[in-house]
């Protein structure tokens, strides 16, 4: 089953809907209390600013739970946006720590180097490239790719953790994977075929 967990963060009725869409099972969580034993996947959905996120996080009481299940348990768990940010140790957005089970650094776009007006957010769809095969990213087009939301990037310690990457003003990490913890800057939800294609291969890992 897929645990989504609802810590005031993030699209996961968006989500959800996707999910009841392909006929696969899901319970959207909002204490800790509820957390199904039976959880083979996570999802930490993520919209807003960093240190708002971790806040949440760190109020619901999923803290631990969370570090015990993917840390030790590995089970798969996926974060989406800033979702993906807070699995890092710290970002320039905030004051807080991250969770710090990817080593890495969130950074904001230097605007100095983005083409367009207006220069931030990111927003919009935009295209992939794939730094390694990944079952996640079976049947995606990667041209087409996803859609983005964002002023800031997850800047991976390690190379071998960035899965995608994507040009904006210059190459940021578009998505990441360290073991079994996986990342994406994008919005899954908001990207109609390809993401419903995403959250169908996070199933099946």
């Amino acid at each position: 089953m897929i645990t989504i967990i609802n810590y005031g963060s993030g699209n996961v009725r968006s989500i959800a809907n996707i999910y009841d869409s392909l006929n696969i099972k899901y319970k959207i969580i909002d204490t800790v209390f509820d957390f199904p034993v039976e959880t083979s996947k996570i999802i930490l959905p993520g919209v807003g600013a960093f240190d708002e996120t971790m806040k949440h996080l760190n109020d619901s009481g999923f803290r631990d739970i969370l570090d015990k299940k993917v840390l030790i348990e590995k089970v798969p768990v996926l974060g989406i946006c800033v979702g993906m940010q807070i699995l890092g140790e710290g970002s320039e957005e905030g004051n807080l720590p991250g969770l710090g089970w990817v080593k890495g650094f969130v950074k904001k776009f230097d605007e100095s180097k983005l083409p367009f007006l207006p220069k931030l957010p990111h927003l919009g769809w935009n295209s992939i490239n794939a730094n390694v095969n990944s079952k996640i990213l079976e049947d995606i087009d990667f041209e087409t790719g996803f859609y983005f939301i964002h002023s800031y990037f997850f800047q991976c310690s390690s190379s071998s953790d960035i899965l995608t990457t994507t040009q904006y003003g210059s190459m940021f990490a578009s998505s990441i994977n360290h073991e079994n913890i996986f990342g994406t800057q994008f919005h899954p939800e908001k990207s109609h075929k390809n993401g419903i294609q995403l959250l169908r291969n996070f199933n099946s890992l």
